[in-house]
């Protein structure tokens, strides 16, 4: 075939393609997500960013099989104007090739990529938990990425250990040296857990910096932004405040539920309080939800219950959180964002986006085969979610 019929026919198989995807008007969840081109969405752990009139997906692209586990291509990105049809826009950050000695090379550990705006900068700034290869999860580090433009290419800028040299705030003088013995406490009992939330793991990690695994970003109405990591092998949630170009940490710190086990951060703020969702910590299998509210980002944070209710609420559903997206243009209305893993084949993994309620402090999820942004029309969120 000449190049110019070659070209024609390829255009004209997409168009066909695209043409047979048929147009989403709702939410389904659990279901394949197909995007513009008929693929199932490839964008786990993701998080969303609205800018310009458009949302931007950013997820862990997966491959077939165990391998896919690991970051064997980057971070894929999406676009859509209504959230429910999504059309792919690449790769935004691909990894450096086998062998390059690049801290995102091929085989690392890339996951739950956040991006935000700086608007100082004028920079679109992406966040993620790193693990270095070859390492499993030793490394616990957090790694950024910039961009001029939301749908990339990010140029890879960095690693850290947060707070490293830095105490979080209100921690006692007593609590910045070694207890005798305290190497030698048994895990979960009263004397360890005290430990714990007195400093056990924060003295042993200040030198390098605190340990960052599962993590999210969080912009507040003033422009500040926040790094939300579970830490301290995952047995307490970190929060950190970026620096104004949102690269960096400024060193003023904090601790969340110490010795609560918490990962799978997603916060969102509604009138005047924070609300955070975490998951418990159990590998790949899913559990049931936690959430905690708080009147400063520093805390005091206060548990409250499971947000799910109803059948499966036990497993959230058989998903864990990964973001709460404002939607545009609708007040107080937040997406609980999760994924359903799948291990053995990554790349078929599911998403579970749901209408996130509210009754009084405690957030609210029930489970909706099929459901549309009216929900949040409704004088209660979920009234309009059809079982």
């Amino acid at each position: 075939m000449k190049p110019l019929l070659l070209l024609g026919a390829l255009a004209l198989a997409g168009s066909l393609a695209q043409a047979q995807t048929p147009r989403r008007t709702a939410f389904e969840p659990g279901q394949p997500w197909p995007d513009n081109h008929g693929v199932h969405l490839n964008a786990h752990g993701a998080g969303a960013l609205y800018d310009h009139g458009r949302y931007y997906l950013f997820g862990e692209h997966k491959i077939a099989g165990p391998k896919g586990n690991s970051a064997q291509v980057g971070v894929h990105c999406y676009s859509s104007k209504d959230l429910y049809n999504w059309q792919d826009e690449g790769i935004a950050l691909a990894v450096a090739p086998a062998g390059s000695g690049s801290e995102i090379e091929k085989g690392c550990v890339l996951e739950r990529p956040k991006v935000v705006y700086n608007k100082k900068t004028g920079q679109y700034v992406m966040w993620f938990h790193l693990e270095l290869k070859g390492q499993g999860y030793a490394a616990a580090r957090t790694a950024v990425a910039v961009a001029s433009r939301p749908t990339g290419p990010y140029r890879y800028v960095r690693s850290y250990r947060p707070g490293a040299g830095q105490w979080p705030l209100g921690f006692w003088e007593e609590w910045k040296q070694p207890r005798p013995g305290e190497a030698d406490l048994k895990w979960w009992t009263p004397a360890w857990r005290q430990a714990v939330a007195e400093g056990l793991f924060v003295r042993r990690d200040f030198t390098p910096g605190q340990m960052a695994r599962d993590m999210t970003i969080f912009v507040d109405d003033d422009g500040r932004a926040y790094h939300i990591s579970a830490s301290e092998e995952n047995l307490t949630l970190h929060v950190a405040e970026l620096t104004d170009d949102y690269q960096g940490f400024t060193g003023k710190w904090n601790t969340i539920a110490p010795a609560g086990h918490n990962e799978a951060p997603a916060l969102c703020k509604k009138d005047g309080k924070y609300y955070l969702i975490t998951s418990g910590c159990t590998g790949w299998a899913p559990n049931a939800a936690r959430s905690f509210v708080a009147s400063s980002i520093w805390g005091p944070w206060r548990q409250l219950a499971n947000p799910a209710v109803g059948p499966e609420a036990d497993s959230t559903f058989r998903s864990q959180s990964t973001y709460l997206l404002p939607v545009a243009g609708r007040k107080d209305a937040f997406i609980f964002m999760a994924d359903r893993w799948t291990p053995k084949n990554p790349i078929a993994g599911g998403y579970i986006w749901l209408p996130l309620g509210f009754e009084g402090d405690q957030p609210r999820l029930r489970w909706a085969d099929r459901w549309t942004l009216g929900a949040f029309d409704q004088p209660k969120a979920n009234s309009s979610v059809s079982q």
